[in-house]
Order: structure tokens, then sequence, then C-alpha cells
């Protein structure tokens, strides 16, 4: 379960941007799936990308891809700290959890669709995704 240096890519800071700031789920995919590679497929880069691929088919209205996706990122994502990657991962599991739940009783009430965060927690990761933040035109 090594994640090397990867909370230190440009590749992750994107990430972030594109979770927490643009909500462009599908650039947030694209973005750590390459990361995901070069980090030898560590199973945290999975879950997080999970994650994002489950909002997106969520926001879609794939209601079913986003169910099962967000199981396979909670599964993944059980196994490392609650902090890891400069990011709170506990906060984003009870999250999903919370999420999945409220897929799961779509049956019986309407699902509206609404986004996730991801609190980083890493003084240095918050100053780089801030950086980008001023750096990329709206």
């Amino acid at each position: 379960m090594s994640t090397g240096d990867g909370e230190k890519s440009p590749l992750f800071i994107r990430f972030l941007y594109h979770f927490n700031v643009d909500r462009d789920y599908y650039e947030c995919h694209e973005v750590l799936e390459e990361l995901w590679l070069e980090e030898g497929r560590d199973p945290l880069y999975q879950g997080l990308l999970q994650v994002a691929v489950a909002l997106f088919h969520c926001r879609n209205g794939n209601l079913n891809g986003a169910r099962k996706l967000f199981r396979q990122a909670l599964d993944k994502l059980r196994n490392y700290p609650g902090e890891s990657l400069g990011i709170d991962l506990a906060r984003l599991r009870r999250k999903s959890e919370a999420y999945l739940a409220d897929l799961e009783r779509a049956g019986e009430a309407p699902f509206l669709f609404y986004d996730l965060d991801i609190e980083v927690v890493d003084p240095d990761l918050r100053k780089r995704l801030a950086e980008l933040e001023n750096q990329t035109p709206r």
C-alpha cells in the first residue's frame, strides 16, 4: 500500500481542483487515472478515482453505476489511514457512505444530485491548490 509522492504531483493538485472547484468529475478521472498508473496502480488512487466516477454517473442519472462505484471505492479506501495524501480520507469515506445510503433510498424518494468535497488538511497541498485556483480562469 505505498502511496509514493503522488500527493506532491501536479496531477493530484489538478484532481483536487476538478473535484472541489469546477466539479468536473470526468476530468478528475482523466488526471487521476494518469497518476494511478504512474503510482503503480495503488488502490488508494483507484478508490479516489472511483468516487469521482460515481459522482459523474450520478450527475448523469446512472444511479446503478454510481452505487456500484461507491461500493468499490469504499472497499478500496477503508484500509488507509484517516489522513492520507494530505486529505481527510476518513471524512471522504463517511460522506461517500452517506451518499451511497442516499442512493440506496432513491427508489423510495426522488434523488437529487449533490457534490462532495475533499477536505485538504496538508497546508502545503492547500497552498498549491489555492495557487492553481488563482491561475485558472473561470
